[in-house]
């Protein structure tokens, strides 16, 4: 940890900033997004229950012939968490984006997810 890069450093400020402020709800669970430089991975979690209620990764998923680093494989991702959100009757989830900026991928799972039906 002594070597940690000052980007991923900032990072980690940011993500604990925002997670002093949001938290999930078993009704109105946490989003997550973490991306690695492979491939990217969504939670939805309840802080109350400290649970993950559902998660989905594009590693090992049928993506349609798209690749698990793009943009488009991040959205087909959250269109699959929309559907496993839907399965467990959550409409309404809150967005965290875990410190990274709401750009690319990121921004991609977001654009699916709402595409499939959940509202933040």
């Amino acid at each position: 940890m002594a070597h940690q890069s000052k980007r991923e450093l900032g990072r980690q400020r940011r993500q604990n900033r925002v997670r002093r402020k949001i938290r999930g709800t078993d009704e109105r669970p946490r989003l997550c997004v973490y991306r690695s430089l492979r491939y990217t991975y969504a939670q939805l979690i309840s802080d109350e229950s400290g649970s993950v209620l559902g998660s989905v990764t594009t590693k090992g998923m049928d993506l349609g012939g798209v690749t698990a680093s793009s943009k488009e494989g991040a959205k087909v991702l959250g269109q699959k968490l929309a559907v496993i959100a839907k399965e467990k009757n959550i409409s309404n989830v809150v967005f965290d984006r875990n410190g990274y900026v709401y750009h690319g991928r990121v921004a991609a799972v977001a654009e699916g997810a709402r595409e499939g039906g959940l509202a933040f």
